[in-house]
């Protein structure tokens, strides 16, 4: 499984950004995609999940101004980030988790990370 994030980049404190992750391969259908972000000096930290068919989950920190979506068919998941401050500087990482029956963990799998800076 391979996932390739984009949308990265420069936006200034309240702006808007999105960004996105295609994932590639052996792709199940019980599956959570979701974003996480890493700032520096901090452990790495959940942003928003979203199960196939199912409900997004937030951070406290992001609710009300990012929004995660899914397009299952072509098994992408993105992250529309508005109001953005400068607290979310951070690394964003996408990631995959596989699960067989009885929820059993098959594969948890992350992209390489995109940059966003939120400048004042």
């Amino acid at each position: 499984v391979q996932l390739d994030e984009s949308g990265g980049g420069l936006v200034q404190a309240g702006g808007s950004l999105r960004l996105s992750c295609a994932a590639s391969g052996s792709i199940f259908s019980i599956n959570v995609m979701g974003w996480y972000r890493q700032a520096p000096g901090k452990q790495r930290e959940l942003v928003a999940t979203i199960p196939g068919g199912g409900n997004p989950a937030y951070a406290d920190s992001v609710k009300g101004r990012f929004t995660i979506s899914r397009d299952s068919a072509q098994n992408a998941v993105y992250l529309q980030m508005n109001k953005v401050k400068i607290e979310d500087t951070a690394v964003y990482y996408c990631n995959l988790k596989q699960f067989g029956v009885g929820a059993l963990l098959l594969g948890d799998y992350w992209g390489q990370g995109t940059q966003v800076t939120v400048s004042s």
